[in-house]
């Protein structure tokens, strides 16, 4: 309990500290604010390797998708993964609920770095033009979107389906999708203690090409992510 307590402690006071040293940057150029965000990356590695002894493995780098326009899909079961994958890739472009933009100072650096919200489960004007935002953004950045298609942070053992998000993204932009399995709930568990001394995977699968009917491309990534936790548990 020690250290689940001391990796709390310096993590919160850690993100906390980055954010005001650059809460300046709300003002500045957009590239300030995402190094701000890398920081906040390589801080999440560090307590957690240095406070909770976790083996952070990277799989699969050989298949990051280079010189073309893609998104990233990827597990979800802690907050690990949308701090740490910024440090994979080139300041991703986050799909996320409404309400963290409302958060004072975090929810400001979100607006800042173009996140893209939506209110899930409602129709609504912005929700009607979520894809104009995206390929506004697809067209304006070299930034790859990242979306977490199971929706919410999910228990390790969890396998609900994945929401058509994903898929209609797919669909409307035509590019390839990268495929992340994370099993990181094995460590920083959505309800509970965090874990010691565990092995924190991200394996970055093959790419998915554009091409496919939707419908398939849902199945084959829900597939490709879920049969490669089942094998990192």
């Amino acid at each position: 309990m020690t250290r689940n307590f001391l990796f709390s402690l310096f993590f919160f006071i850690g993100i906390i500290f980055i954010s005001l040293i650059f809460l300046p940057a709300i003002f500045l150029p957009k590239k300030i604010v995402l190094f701000g965000g890398r920081i906040m990356g390589y801080w999440t590695s560090f307590c957690l390797q240095f406070f909770l002894s976790t083996k952070i493995v990277i799989k699969g780098k050989e298949n990051i998708i280079n010189n073309r326009k893609f998104f990233i899909a990827a597990s979800h079961q802690s907050m690990f993964e949308t701090f740490f994958l910024q440090t994979i890739f080139n300041s991703p472009v986050f799909i996320l609920k409404k309400e963290l933009l409302m958060i004072p100072i975090f929810g400001w650096y979100l607006k800042k770095i173009g996140s893209i919200s939506i209110k899930r489960n409602k129709v609504t004007k912005e929700n009607l033009g979520f894809f104009d935002d995206i390929s506004k953004q697809i067209n304006s950045s070299e930034r790859p979107l990242i979306i977490f298609p199971q929706g919410t942070r999910l228990q390790p053992d969890e396998r609900t389906p994945f929401k058509k998000g994903s898929s209609r993204i797919y669909e409307k932009l035509k590019i390839s999708c990268q495929p992340i399995a994370i099993n990181s709930g094995n460590t920083w568990p959505k309800k509970g203690a965090k874990k010691i001394g565990t092995i924190l995977t991200v394996s970055i699968l093959e790419p998915i090409e554009p091409g496919l009917e939707k419908e398939v491309f849902l199945k084959k990534l829900e597939n490709a992510i879920y049969t490669e936790l089942n094998a990192l548990n």
